[in-house]
């Protein structure tokens, strides 16, 4: 029963990208507004479809790790450069003010969750995004135009099981790792600032560090971080999918994934936040 359910839904995803390929290659002129609503629908359907691969336990564990890899080391170097400065950066903004209004041992707390709750996962995301997902987009979108899907499902291969699933997984895997570094190397580059201009003992950056940022703080980057790598697989892997129009086709929704990952990833930001942070100062007050 659970195959047939297995490949009724992978013939009624084959056949929802066929006819948004074929309506694309018709309606050439068709507003861009409603190619992406149509790619959006897809890519909402292709989540339904790796949810259920993942529950019933259609994992390729080699190809997971492949994309582990591409995910987590590929991408290592960029997030730590990134997060270091982005770290020096927010305590020059924040601690000239705090200083001056006599809040010296804040300077580190206010820097804490500041860039644990929000810029460590935004960051972090987009790095991700950027080099990641409009990876995933392209490869898939090449192999698309080119027919090897068409292949693949010759082979009796599902391309969900095959080039989804596991990009999805090690997504989610790797970006709370990914953040939890990024963390670190944020506030080793605002210490080192608080230090070095603005003669801030690193003892007491540290102790305001830890006064206000608590283990919540700590869950809600993995919540976050695991979400948003959801997205930009599934995003990536959906425009992917959905290529049309050749090489060109190919270059255009990788850069469409990128810019629809960003949108989405704020958008979870903000109801994420909502629901952690809001009720947080509820029950505070």
């Amino acid at each position: 029963m659970n195959s047939q359910l297995s490949i009724v839904n992978c013939q009624l995803f084959t056949a929802l990208v066929k006819k948004y390929q074929e309506k694309g290659d018709r309606h050439l002129d068709e507003t861009l507004n409603n190619r992406w609503f149509q790619r959006f629908l897809v890519t909402i359907f292709l989540g339904g479809q790796v949810l259920l691969r993942i529950l019933s336990g259609k994992i390729d564990r080699r190809k997971i790790m492949e994309h582990l890899v591409t995910v987590g080391l590929d991408s290592l170097r960029a997030v730590l450069l990134i997060a270091f400065f982005a770290g020096m950066i927010f305590t020059i903004q924040s601690a000239r003010e705090l200083i001056r209004f006599g809040a010296v041992n804040a300077v580190g707390g206010a820097f804490a969750l500041a860039f644990c709750r929000e810029l460590a996962p935004v960051l972090t995301a987009g790095v991700v995004a950027g080099q990641v997902g409009s990876a995933f987009a392209a490869e898939i979108g090449e192999m698309q135009v080119t027919e090897q899907i068409d292949a693949l499902y010759m082979l009796r291969t599902n391309p969900v099981d095959y080039l989804v699933v596991p990009r999805v997984i090690a997504c989610g895997v790797m970006l709370p790792i990914l953040t939890i570094f990024a963390v670190a190397v944020g506030i080793v580059g605002g210490l080192f600032v608080a230090a070095i201009f603005y003669g801030l003992e690193p003892s007491v950056f540290l102790e305001s560090v830890r006064n206000f940022l608590g283990p919540w703080d700590l869950v809600t980057v993995a919540i976050k971080s695991f979400i948003f790598g959801l997205i930009i697989a599934i995003v990536g892997c959906g425009w992917g999918l959905t290529t049309t129009g050749g090489g060109k086709g190919v270059g255009q929704a990788a850069t469409a994934s990128v810019v629809t990952s960003w949108v989405f990833i704020f958008v979870a930001d903000f109801f994420l936040s909502l629901l952690m942070f809001h009720e947080l100062a509820i029950t505070r007050n």
